[in-house]
């Protein structure tokens, strides 16, 4: 028996007859010709959980065109408002709409008639199965019933209308809002693609991370905060340090704390003691929002804290780039180059003058030595991350929803770069003594992350994968990073600003070019007319006119700044790209206020559309990766039809 005849053998216990086999292909061909579903692309969402809750709820504005659509002029503004406002948050909106309305009945049936519609409009693309598997289990045959029975037939008017009464009269008509809203969440969005860095600045990611553990379609591409958070919870305390550093930074312990359990108190604890006399000038917080939030005697404390763990950072780092050595990153080790008599630092061969010099626990004759406090404290922060149950689970989540990159529909995506020479041709980058670059190193680095985290992997192996978080968070060659420095030092103690820079690597430098973009696109395999790259990690600076469409439409930038830290430099607070069936479309955020501000007065994201690029064709399934395999799947059916009527294969009885 040959492998085909094997295969088919295989596939006769799913389709036993000629019967099943048939109706199969049958499916598949009627699949094939409904337009595709709808894609959404975001990038560095970096903890703002309430605006990325919110444009999933609402579909980056889809919803709201989509009411528009249906309603047109037949309902006033605010009413289409009111609807909008229900379908993002149903709960929270009901209980407004019960304390208000006088004649919660009507109001009820009104409001169910038009959610049906909506929800009839955005299903009006998946086949009946694909939509049955995403209704409640509660209201699977209710939901369906009406999807698909339209009131302005007259022979069917009185049933819908019946239908409605009872769900009213029952009792269930709260239960039934809430679900079909759920379903129209579910159904405007058919893929979610993350492009990276759901993790610092925001006080959410464990939020975020909540939300895309129960989501039904979603991938990532790791960005460098994601994977800085990776590393920590492997175990490299060098990553530890950055995520710790940048949490004060930013005067948000949220995530660590209330996401994921972290006890900061031995931390809080050795810093009043060892920075008791240090103000700890350069090291106060950034504090977003609320400028009132924190008192001084908190601000304060952060700020030891903060320098504390910096100091730390330091030394740790200075333990692997002098184990590495072939990163050629020891010139990082910057507490090794002051002279604490005149307070001047050695960068680059030049020597600037500090901001202050107060290293209370840096020994001069041995500066990235650590203290005995420094290891207690150390050790206990590392305990603390290793136990963390629930962020083992959300790393967890993110590496089998993830990887470097993604090719979907002829699109590819990652976090930030492909490095490159000068030429813009592709470099070549040393792990481990061997060299790789373009699509082979992406996935040697893959590879390499999920070593860290498996148990069997060599001990050598997985001791380097572990110190090799570090450097694809601030490694020159880093895919994640792709920058001459990461000048953290820099900017915390010295005073000339242009020690602060960080040359940007050739990506960067080249990606407007159609021909780098092309050779990038060959690299990785994507075919076809229309493909494109696309990336987030550098804020487009939308404010001062910069365009996220490059390299004549090859290369979309969609990282617009969701982070509030970023609003003032963009001007905007984030971009979403839409991939649907007729075509790409940008849509650009304004900041986004509270879920509590939507809820209570409607308030939505201002977005603003941009068409990237349409198709001259309305796009179907069969156009798409999905469709390539249900055409393979079709095929191989076929012969399995075949088979059976050749005699090959004996039908079975199901």
């Amino acid at each position: 028996m040959n492998t085909n005849e094997r295969y088919l053998h295989l596939l006769s216990r799913s389709y036993p007859n000629i019967a099943s086999a048939a109706i199969e292909v049958i499916n598949l061909e009627a699949i094939l010709n409904l337009p595709k579903g709808t894609e959404h692309f975001l990038a560095d969402i970096h903890g703002e959980h309430e605006a990325f809750i919110h444009v999933l709820k609402n579909a980056s504005g889809n919803i709201k065109r989509k009411v528009n659509e249906i309603f047109g002029s037949t309902i006033r503004e605010s009413e289409k408002k009111e609807l909008c406002t229900l379908i993002y948050y149903p709960e929270q909106k009901l209980e407004l709409v019960k304390d208000a309305e006088e004649d919660l009945d009507d109001w009820y049936r009104i409001t169910i008639h038009q959610l049906v519609r909506v929800c009839r409009e955005v299903s009006s693309k998946y086949t009946r199965s694909k939509v049955r598997k995403s209704l409640p289990q509660d209201f699977n045959y209710i939901i369906e019933e009406l999807l698909h029975e339209r009131g302005e037939d007259q022979d069917k008017a009185a049933y819908v209308a019946v239908v409605v009464d009872t769900i009213i009269s029952t009792g269930r008509a709260d239960a039934f809002i809430i679900a079909i809203c759920n379903v129209i969440h579910r159904l405007a969005i058919d893929q979610l693609h993350i492009l990276g860095d759901i993790y610092d600045r925001g006080p959410g990611a464990h939020i975020i991370m909540d939300t895309l553990m129960n989501y039904h379609a979603w991938d990532i591409q790791w960005g460098n905060h994601d994977m800085l958070w990776m590393g920590a919870a492997a175990g490299n305390n060098a990553c530890i340090c950055n995520v710790l550093r940048l949490s004060l930074r930013y005067a948000n312990l949220a995530t660590l704390e209330e996401g994921y359990g972290i006890n900061l108190l031995p931390l809080a604890t050795f810093a009043l003691e060892a920075y008791a006399d240090d103000p700890c000038t350069e090291f106060m917080p950034k504090i977003l929002g609320n400028t009132d939030s924190m008192d001084e005697h908190t601000k304060l404390l952060t700020a030891k804290m903060h320098k504390a763990i910096s100091v730390i950072q330091f030394k740790e780092e200075a333990r692997i780039f002098h184990r590495r050595p072939e990163w050629q990153m020891e010139d990082r080790c910057l507490l090794e180059n002051i002279d604490f008599t005149d307070e001047t630092c050695v960068v680059d061969g030049v020597k600037h003058t500090m901001k202050s010099c107060l290293f209370p626990t840096v020994d001069p004759q041995n500066p990235s030595a650590m203290t005995p406090e420094e290891e207690d404290v150390m050790q206990k922060l590392h305990h603390s991350f290793r136990v963390s149950e629930k962020l083992r689970k959300h790393i967890n989540t993110i590496l089998s929803h993830g990887c470097m990159y993604n090719i979907c529909n002829q699109n590819l995506l990652y976090h930030a770069s492909v490095p490159l020479n000068d030429d813009g041709t592709l470099k070549e980058v040393d792990i481990l003594g061997k060299s790789y670059s373009g699509l082979e190193l992406m996935k040697y680095i893959g590879q390499l992350v999920r070593s860290a985290f498996e148990r069997d992997t060599p001990k050598e192996k997985r001791t380097y994968a572990i110190d090799y978080f570090l450097y694809l968070w601030c490694g020159p060659d880093s895919p994640l990073f792709d920058k001459s420095k990461m000048a953290t030092f820099e900017r915390y103690f010295l005073t000339d600003k242009e020690t602060h820079l960080e040359e940007k690597g050739n990506y960067f430098k080249l990606r407007d070019s159609e021909e780098v973009c092309d050779r990038i696109l060959d690299a990785f395999g994507v075919k076809g007319d229309n493909r494109h790259i696309i990336n987030g990690h550098v804020p487009v600076h939308a404010g001062s006119g910069e365009n996220p469409i490059k390299a004549g439409g090859k290369l979309m930038v969609i990282d617009g700044g969701f982070s509030e830290p970023y609003h003032k430099e963009t001007g905007i607070a984030g971009y979403t790209l839409v991939y649907h069936s007729r075509g790409f479309q940008l849509v650009q955020h304004e900041p986004f206020t509270s879920a509590r501000d939507a809820i209570m007065r409607g308030t939505d994201i201002k977005s603003t559309t941009q068409i990237v690029e349409m198709s001259t064709h309305r796009m179907l399934v069969r156009d798409t990766d999905r469709g390539h395999e249900l055409r393979e799947q079709i095929t191989e059916l076929k012969d399995l039809l075949y088979a059976y009527r050749h005699g090959i294969i004996k039908e079975k009885q199901k």
